[in-house]
Formats: C-alpha cells, structure tokens, sequence
C-alpha cells in the first residue's frame, strides 16, 4: 500500500525569519559590547551650565577638580607638565584640549591653564560645559 502524503515534490528551503532574528541578536550584542568598552577619560566633575558646540574625536583632556588637582586625561600632573604634554600633543597631531572644571573650582586654575595652552601655540582649546 502507497501513502500519498505531499511532501515529496516538495524541496528543501531556508527559512529567512529565524536567521534575521539571529543576525539582527548578534547586532545588538555587538553594539552593546562596543558602548560597555568605551573609555572615559575623564573624571567625574560637577560641570557649569552654559550653550555650547559639541567637539567630536580625538581630545586631551584636562581636568580641573573642586580640590583643584589637575589631571591630563585622567593621570594627575602638575601644571607645567599638563601644558608641555598638551603642547606637545597639539604640535605633532593637532589635538585638539578639552578642560573640564569643576563648577567650583577656582576659575583662575581654569584661565592660567588656558593662557598658558595659548602662549604654547594651541590653536584649539576648549571648556566643557552642561547644557
């Protein structure tokens, strides 16, 4: 006795739905993975409010605390030496320095930093605020 069932004329095929969940979980696993590594340089500091444009790319970036200790991309420095590496960075890649400070900082920290990135040829210098 022969059973007649259908299926044999039919040909193997892919089903495109699961693999386009599949593809697009390993998608957001991805993007995720790339936000979570991200480094940020910078340390946290209660920043002023004021308008402004947003930078984009490669910065160094100076730190001004409340306690009013200078960091250069997170590594604590004196002055002179955040300058010289500031200078120096702009001198041979033109990047750009971004100084974030404390909205109670002393603001003379802030202006002496910025005179003195001046005086030392940089061209792009920049103070981070909150909008």
């Amino acid at each position: 006795m022969k059973l007649i069932s259908g299926y044999e004329n039919r040909k193997a095929r892919i089903e495109m739905l699961p693999l386009l969940d599949v593809m697009f979980l390993i998608l957001v696993f991805f993007i995720y993975s790339i936000f979570s590594m991200s480094v940020h340089r910078g340390l946290k500091v209660d920043l002023p409010q004021a308008g402004g444009s947003l930078e984009i790319g490669e910065m160094s970036t100076i730190t001004v605390t409340k306690e009013n200790k200078l960091y250069l991309n997170g590594e604590e420095m004196e002055m002179k030496r955040i300058t010289s590496n500031a200078i120096e960075a702009w001198r041979s890649t033109q990047t750009p320095v971004l100084i974030q400070a404390d909205r109670t900082s002393e603001l003379g920290v802030g202006i002496k930093m910025l005179g003195l990135l001046k005086a030392g040829g940089v061209q792009r210098v920049a103070f981070m605020v909150e909008e």
